[in-house]
């Protein structure tokens, strides 16, 4: 049985609620988003490189300018021990979090010639597959205006388990479907790239996952030999309030009048 678990998802599908409840058993690793650091700036990607290409200026002065970072400097074999003790608790359980935006930089980092992910993913763990615990979220118009909403506030996670009614955030319809094509194009590439590797990940909900995330967590711990029992009430709630449903349904109506993606 396999003690190494990579959960597959996209931005704000309910996956950091997984990983988090997870990680709160203490048995199941420490499961973070190793993989989302670019190399040239040791940064996660910042909001107005989400919109690489985007020109409109309506949409650009609502994001955060580019701050510089630093270079990192590491070769691959201290990168991965790095980012296997980050991982791991002290039973030898490893677990990470992986979006599909993320994957180039995996396979940048290991050096693989072949561009293969699974190749780069299975160096991690000396050759070995891990369990792949794929989340997704099919609700693809509220998690679009989670998600721009994030971009602009730079906050990607409440504890309190509500988005501030007043957050400073900004309406924007042609913000929100860029984003709406970035996430739709990231959950059909995880099916294709399962399907063309015949790999059958453990699929996890989002609607399942927001219902019952005791049960979720706990179907993790089984699949990877610990105790289900350990799987603690959901230390983060989700993220949505009066807002973000009037922002979702106002931008159904622009949508079905431009052609947004929804």
């Amino acid at each position: 049985m396999t003690r190494n678990y990579l959960v597959c998802a996209s931005q704000r599908s309910g996956s950091t609620l997984l990983v988090e409840s997870l990680g709160a058993t203490g048995v199941a690793g420490r499961p973070g988003e190793f993989f989302q650091y670019f190399a040239s700036s040791s940064l996660a990607p910042q909001p107005r490189e989400w919109f690489a290409g985007v020109d409109n200026p309506e949409i650009l002065e609502l994001l955060a300018p580019i701050r510089d970072g630093e270079v990192d400097k590491r070769g691959y074999d201290e990168w991965r021990a790095d980012v296997l003790a980050a991982g791991r608790t002290d039973n030898g359980v490893w677990g990470g979090k992986l979006m599909w935006n993320q994957t180039p930089l995996l396979v940048g980092h290991t050096r693989v010639g072949s561009g293969s992910l699974r190749t780069a993913i299975r160096g991690l763990f000396d050759g070995v597959d891990p369990l792949y615990v794929y989340v997704h979220r099919e609700d693809l118009v509220p998690q679009a205006v989670s998600m721009w909403r994030a971009v602009q506030t730079q906050v990607w996670r409440d504890e309190s388990g509500t988005e501030s009614a007043d957050d400073g955030a900004v309406y924007h319809a042609e913000g929100i479907a860029h984003l709406a094509r970035i996430l739709r194009h990231q959950d059909r590439s995880w099916r294709s790239w399962f399907a063309e590797e015949s790999i059958e990940p453990m699929v996890i909900p989002f609607t399942h996952l927001v219902s019952d995330p005791v049960e979720s967590t706990a179907s993790v711990l089984a699949a990877i030999g610990q105790d289900p029992a350990l799987a603690p009430p959901p230390p983060l709630k989700p993220q949505s309030n009066a807002r973000s449903k009037e922002w979702a349904h106002r931008y159904r109506q622009d949508a079905a009048r431009f052609g947004y993606p929804s």
